[in-house]
């Protein structure tokens, strides 16, 4: 497939577009040394920042490295798959092992690192769950799972570290659909509604009190046992 002009804009974006059909349509297997920066810049039209950007947009993608001294090369034929969309098609279970290695540890550094607002924070989240699972609506599995999240991500934030942060946020969607899904296989709910209750008021008063192997080990547990429940679902 030959290499043809592009047109005006956006250059960059048309530019890698061209240079990825190459790849991946196999013109250019992998190991393939890609032509210089100006032999590209003039098949394609546009000027060599244009094609140096498309060369990282490539990068980004997982198609290609650039070698010092000796060029770009073809890596790979597919995209790489970003982290979002990994998570999405995972199945839950395997987030939920993840999970629980994130926030038994998050609990623990809540215990050390929390502040009086985030106390305050925790116990509103628990007020907050309490209330969703007390409303008219208790039926309704998606408001009590929101808060759930809700008070596990109160948790996270109290240890005060943005990666656990960043890393807990790119679960929740994934977490939410399979908790919703559960809780309507299982029925765990309908005799019920508040469950695990007791559990997370105790996460909540061990962090406030600075005990973070309190906190991790109910955490631990109350995680580890939605992990089952899943399983079985």
């Amino acid at each position: 497939m030959p290499l043809d002009a592009v047109r005006p804009s956006p250059l960059v974006e048309q530019a890698a577009d061209r240079l990825r059909a190459q790849i991946t349509g196999g013109q250019w297997p992998v190991g393939t040394r890609l032509p210089g920066e100006t032999t590209l810049a003039k098949v394609l039209g546009v000027g060599r920042s244009t094609v140096r950007e498309a060369l990282r947009a490539l990068a980004g993608a997982g198609l290609v490295r650039a070698r010092h001294g000796a060029g770009v090369f073809v890596t790979a034929t597919e995209p790489a798959e970003d982290w979002p969309a990994r998570l999405r098609r995972a199945a839950v279970t395997d987030v939920y092992e993840v999970r629980l290695g994130v926030e038994v540890h998050a609990a623990a550094l809540a215990a050390a690192r929390r502040t009086p607002e985030d106390t305050a924070a925790l116990r509103a989240a628990l007020g907050g769950r309490r209330t969703a699972a007390a409303a008219d609506d208790a039926a309704d599995d998606a408001a009590f799972v929101d808060a759930d999240i809700a008070l596990h991500a109160a948790v996270v934030a109290a240890a005060h570290n943005p990666v656990l942060t960043d890393l807990f946020t790119e679960f929740t969607p994934a977490l939410r659909r399979g908790l919703i899904e559960m809780l309507d296989l299982v029925g765990l709910r309908r005799h019920d509604p508040n469950t695990g209750d007791d559990t997370h008021e105790a996460l909540v008063e061990a962090i406030a009190r600075g005990d973070a192997e309190a906190a991790s080990t109910v955490l631990r547990e109350e995680l580890q046992q939605t992990l089952d429940l899943l399983r079985r679902a």
